[in-house]
């Protein structure tokens, strides 16, 4: 209900700033005349509009850098960035403050990313002994954080042409061409990640967020997850310690923390079963004043499983 009422205030202010006349400076048209207005919800999503819109258009992410996505509240000016948007880049049920925006402004310029691909369930990809029990609460929910299977994103890459060419007819050839280009490098990443994991001593990922479902399934790992797909759930002792069990049993020498959540947890673990912690960034945002994108987080990443797993 909180996040309804949040939206509420901002429509009102939006429709108080309109009848001041400011309300105009939060259209896209302003800021890039003659180019296509994209709102991305978020930074894979920013990445994937901008690679494929190219110099045609002007997107504007609706998350800050630094500030964790999921928790987004929109503003009055950004929900006018909403509501004037020529297309609208998000995923349905990630950011609830972007689906009710789009719910009332968003209309047929709303592209929801999950439409584009299969969705894993959360904690799908889970090491889970037969005799443990469950211990997420989003189970039954779909992860989200799709972005983290290059494959999987190549396919929404092409949808976002297929959106920008219905937007922008004139144009369409090029945002075509490239997503194509966009896909041969996904494609290149992901042999380098099958190349590079194919050969590991472990294929355990002792995570404090269980965001790199869809990394573990497609090359073949298997994610140990100290809290569910949502990075603001407390894990319950009993789970803290079941993870501990994991971790030793099966010789983890890195437990993962992320870039924009506290590492407490995963430093916990880390000291209880004598391992260190590292970063596994899930890519949702980025830091303020990175100078990386996508491709070179996802290569890092890389190097840094690697490097916990002792793979060759």
């Amino acid at each position: 209900m909180r996040r309804r009422r949040t939206l509420s205030v901002a429509m009102a202010g939006l429709a108080a700033l309109a009848v001041t006349g400011v309300g105009a400076c939060t259209t896209g048209s302003a800021a890039a005349p003659g180019k296509v207005d994209v709102v991305a919800a978020f930074y894979p999503l920013q990445f994937v509009s901008e690679q494929v819109g190219g110099a045609h258009v002007a997107v504007t992410n609706l998350a800050k850098p630094g500030a964790e996505p999921h928790d987004l509240e929109l503003t009055a000016r950004q929900v006018g960035r909403v509501s004037d948007a020529d297309a609208i880049v998000y995923l349905a049920g990630f950011q609830p403050a972007v689906d009710d925006a789009v719910e009332q402004v968003g209309g047929d310029r709303a592209f929801d990313v999950s439409t584009a691909v299969p969705l894993l369930k959360a904690g799908e990809s889970d090491h889970v002994h037969g005799d443990e029990p469950e211990h997420h609460d989003e189970d039954a929910a779909s992860d989200p954080h799709v972005w983290l299977d290059p494959t999987r994103l190549a396919t929404i890459a092409d949808q976002v042409a297929d959106r920008l060419g219905a937007a922008d007819p004139d144009h369409k050839a090029d945002y075509a061409a490239n997503a194509a280009a966009l896909r041969t490098r996904l494609e290149s990443l992901d042999r380098d990640y099958e190349a590079g994991l194919a050969t590991c001593q472990r294929r355990e990922l002792v995570t404090g967020h269980a965001a790199f479902g869809y990394l573990a399934d497609r090359y073949h790992l298997e994610q140990v997850g100290l809290t569910g797909v949502t990075p603001d759930t407390e894990p319950a002792p009993q789970r803290l310690a079941a993870v501990a069990d994991e971790a030793r049993e099966h010789g983890a020498t890195t437990i993962f923390f992320e870039t924009l959540v506290s590492p407490k947890v995963a430093d916990t673990i880390a000291r209880e079963v004598g391992a260190r912690t590292a970063v596994l960034d899930p890519i949702e945002g980025l830091q303020p004043g990175a100078t990386g994108d996508y491709f070179s987080i996802m290569r890092e990443n890389l190097t840094a499983v690697r490097t916990a797993l002792d793979c060759t």
